[in-house]
């Protein structure tokens, strides 16, 4: 009887051998051989997985973005609204190592997303999800009272979104670190608090 593979799961593992691969060497190192030998899986694995390199990194990059999402809406919890929202914000920097290993990632494919469509809606559409939850997060703590009323609240979303990435670039290049981040992070976003 054929061995069954779990497509799902092997894809996955795929999409971690090049984030792996990214976040230590680039983009330009990522071919389905390398990925193979990262993944410690043979090439006929992988190209039965991805028929193209184009497929495998669109594939990486929304796993990156799951990824992302899932840590930030872990790091939520229980609680008052106006904490659930800090901690959504604080879940979106580098500040631990998974969390800077993404954030290589991420540049990577947003740079690469500048010149490729697929890879730009993939962002588009991370970016969509990410304004929805933090919105409902913003919204709910205003209607608690901790959040300040008579605000834009997509635009302080938008303006919170671009603190985190510009942020995020801060501590891959070495100006700031991951506790000064989150430090201005929160300087930042002061004027929300009621």
């Amino acid at each position: 009887m054929p061995k069954q593979v779990d497509h799902d799961s092997r894809r996955a593992h795929l999409a971690d051998a090049v984030c792996s691969l990214v976040s230590t060497r680039g983009l330009e190192s990522v071919t389905l051989r390398e990925v193979a030998t990262e993944a410690g899986v043979s090439m006929g694995a992988v190209q039965r997985c991805f028929r193209t390199k184009a497929e495998m990194l669109l594939f990486a990059q929304e796993h990156v973005n799951r990824e992302v999402a899932a840590r930030a809406r872990a790091r939520i919890g229980d609680g008052a609204a106006a904490v659930m929202l800090e901690q959504a914000l604080t879940a979106l920097l580098a500040v631990d190592d998974p969390g800077l290993v993404s954030a290589r990632v991420w540049i990577a494919f947003t740079a690469q997303a500048v010149v490729d469509p697929a890879l730009a809606a993939a962002h588009e559409e991370h970016y969509a999800g990410l304004t929805e939850m933090l919105t409902v997060l913003l919204k709910a703590a205003q209607d608690s009272g901790e959040v300040r009323t008579g605000l834009d609240l997509r635009q302080e979303v938008d303006a919170v979104l671009t603190l985190a990435d510009g942020l995020t670039l801060q501590v891959l290049l070495g100006r700031h670190t991951p506790e000064s981040a989150v430090a201005e992070l929160r300087r930042q976003t002061r004027h929300l608090w009621a």
